[in-house]
């Protein structure tokens, strides 16, 4: 049976946000996304989800797309805690053990919940995770003539035009083949940076989060099942930095995909998930 999706409202860790959900059976989902992205990031894979008849749940990370704001101070603690709300919200009672899936930022948090929650994993999927090796994002979008015009203009900006700057970079940065890329999935991203404040907003957090990623894991608190999904043409996080995970982590493994950039789970939604359902097995024991 295919599994209808629902967006609907909910509060964890005192932020309200949006979340994705599938009502369905086996060992239960959560997907967290990247920096400036959203849930939407991980829509094709719900589909595919949908149609194995899955649970699973994607949100959007405070301080991004329709989440409420950040608060002061560090980010990432307050990021972990939302995250460990979001696996308690799949889990359900009895609780059982979930995998946490995430790409860039979102596989940073992925990392840290398995060093912090190990016994309410099944597993973890870390996608290109932030915090490895990683290239100079915020010095790659703020020296962008267009977008740093467009911030500086002392008049309102339009929202298209607003879009179409930050299309151009999403495709730039984020992909090996951007003329691959369904526009509508360019247009959900897009949607989220209509408001030049919201942009600069997310440039502000950049500058916040970036020194917090520079030591992020202690990685040998991980003892689940741990699965690390790269495309080999990444330009933002270099799948080298897998090396480190591989040597301090037992069982761990990678899966370099081929002609693939930052986001898989946008350019090749198929091999993606399909390695999602894999790693997934079977239903793991609930836990009180």
């Amino acid at each position: 049976m295919v599994q209808p999706l629902f967006e609907h409202r909910l509060t964890l860790a005192g932020y309200q946000t949006r979340v994705l959900e599938l009502e369905g059976d086996g060992v239960p989902i959560v997907m967290f996304h990247g920096y400036a992205d959203s849930a939407d990031t991980w829509r094709q894979s719900l589909a595919l989800l949908a149609k194995r008849g899955r649970r699973a749940i994607a949100v959007d990370l405070p301080g991004f797309a329709t989440a409420d704001e950040l608060r002061a101070g560090p980010i990432l603690e307050q990021l972990d805690e939302f995250a460990y709300a979001a696996l308690r919200y799949i889990t359900g009672r009895p609780r059982q053990p979930a995998i946490a899936v995430g790409n860039s930022l979102g596989g940073c948090l992925v990392l840290r919940l398995a060093e912090r929650h190990g016994e309410r994993l099944a597993g973890v999927v870390g996608v290109a995770p932030a915090g490895l090796e990683m290239n100079r994002l915020l010095h790659l979008v703020q020296r962008d003539p267009v977008l740093r015009s467009l911030l500086a203009l002392p008049t309102p900006v339009p929202g298209v035009v607003m879009r179409a700057a930050v299309a151009r970079l999403y495709l730039q940065l984020a992909f090996a083949n951007p003329r691959s890329i369904d526009p509508r999935l360019v247009s959900a991203f897009t949607w989220h940076h209509r408001h030049r404040s919201k942009v600069a907003s997310y440039l502000d957090i950049a500058h916040r989060l970036l020194p917090e990623l520079r030591d992020p894991f202690e990685l040998d608190r991980i003892s689940v099942p741990l699965l690390l999904v790269w495309g080999d043409r990444d330009r933002l996080v270099f799948h080298r930095g897998a090396e480190r995970v591989l040597e301090e982590v037992p069982g761990a493994r990678l899966e370099l995909l081929r002609g693939i950039g930052h986001c898989p789970q946008v350019e090749s939604p198929e091999r993606f998930t399909e390695l999602l359902i894999k790693f997934g097995g079977k239903p793991a024991a609930a836990v009180a």
